[in-house]
């Protein structure tokens, strides 16, 4: 299914402000929480949407650049995820403690007993280092990691073949025991069955009754052109399975990049500083540059070219949803150290042509910004 504009799933416009988008999320968190809507797939699935256009929309970054690339430009900085509980926003939204929140709504707190069903499996991270090449251009990456997967033996059941699970004869399936306490009843997690409510008679051998054995794996990852520094690529379902047979958690790939011995990078530009004579400055001439694609492109130095001098070549940068930057040569004028005497002859008479101020007035600052 197609994902749907994060203004549209709040329902505000583009210029609302962020007190207005934690009201609009506020209203749809309370409407569609799980809790709320226990077993109700569509209301989970609209939570988990509301949710992911919050963390984008109330993070300056990330709305910026939402609202200039659409969901390309937060690609890997943000997604969906299966496990809300580490939201952080939720703090922000209602005002501490979410369980507290849901609890004195929907009476005595968020689900956490009779967890018997399935559930969503953890997500992971991936630290990868790339070189500044395949960062600009985009590439592929195998890497190898461990996670968990579902027990073929037991199928994710944690029990053995032929045999099942029952009840929890201390808490009746509900996850918790409650307690009196003068006028209050308070509830912990039981302790027979950890808050599960219900109990493995028979074990499976395989995992030891978990549903999920851990397994070393390889995949491809494919890093996208333009790729920047710290930011994450996400691949769904490739997290830790989930308990009980449930939906897997996803694996966020985040990349570090090697900074270039030549080339740097601003945005969608390259940059890279190339020497040049005295000559060639004053007197101008053509100028040949590789890229960072390994082309030899020709440009041209203009007469009377100062040190720093920048030269733009289009659409030699970064790629970048479907477009390039541009190449900017930085041109260092290079003053010998060492001079022929018959060079420091020609340079005397120029100095005497060209009658060189021997008492110069300052550049005003102005000039040099």
């Amino acid at each position: 299914m197609a994902k749907r504009d994060y203004y549209e799933v709040l329902g505000i416009q583009k210029g609302t402000s962020k007190e207005d988008i934690k009201k609009a999320y506020r209203k749809l968190a309370v409407q569609y929480h799980p809790d709320k809507n226990p077993g109700n797939k569509e209301a989970e699935e609209k939570f988990k949407e509301a949710t992911e256009a919050y963390e984008v929309l109330s993070d300056d970054q990330k709305r910026s650049a939402y609202d200039q690339f659409g969901f390309a430009g937060v690609d890997g900085m943000s997604g969906a995820q299966h496990d809300f509980s580490n939201f952080k926003g939720f703090e922000d939204i209602f005002g501490g403690d979410i369980s507290d929140f849901f609890g004195s709504f929907f009476g005595g707190g968020m689900h956490r007993g009779g967890g018997g069903g399935p559930k969503h499996g953890a997500n992971l991270r991936y630290d990868i280092e790339i070189p500044f090449k395949d960062a600009v251009f985009g590439t592929k990456v195998e890497i190898s990691y461990s996670r968990q997967v579902t027990c073929q033996s037991c199928k994710g059941s944690g029990a053995e073949n032929g045999s099942g699970k029952k009840v929890c004869p201390s808490c009746g399936g509900t996850g918790q025991i409650r307690q009196s306490a003068g006028f209050f009843s308070l509830a912990s997690t039981c302790h027979t069955c950890g808050g599960e409510g219900y109990v493995i008679e028979h074990p499976c051998k395989e995992c030891n009754g978990a549903g999920t054995v851990k397994k070393r794996q390889k995949i491809m990852v494919t890093i996208p052109s333009g790729v920047e520094n710290g930011r994450r690529v996400l691949i769904r379902s490739q997290g830790d399975a989930g308990p009980s047979g449930g939906l897997p958690g996803d694996l966020y790939v985040f990349i570090r990049v090697k900074p270039h011995d030549f080339f740097e990078r601003n945005g969608a530009d390259l940059y890279c500083a190339i020497p040049v004579s005295m000559t060639q400055a004053a007197l101008g001439g053509n100028l040949q540059v590789s890229t960072l694609d390994d082309k030899t492109i020709k440009v041209k130095i203009p007469a009377g070219s100062q040190n720093g001098k920048l030269l733009r070549v289009r659409d030699e940068g970064v790629p970048v949803q479907g477009k390039r930057g541009d190449f900017y040569i930085k041109l260092m004028v290079q003053v010998p150290s060492k001079l022929s005497k018959k060079g420091r002859e020609l340079l005397e008479e120029f100095s005497r042509l060209e009658g060189e101020d021997e008492k110069p007035s300052p550049i005003p600052l102005a000039e040099l910004s």
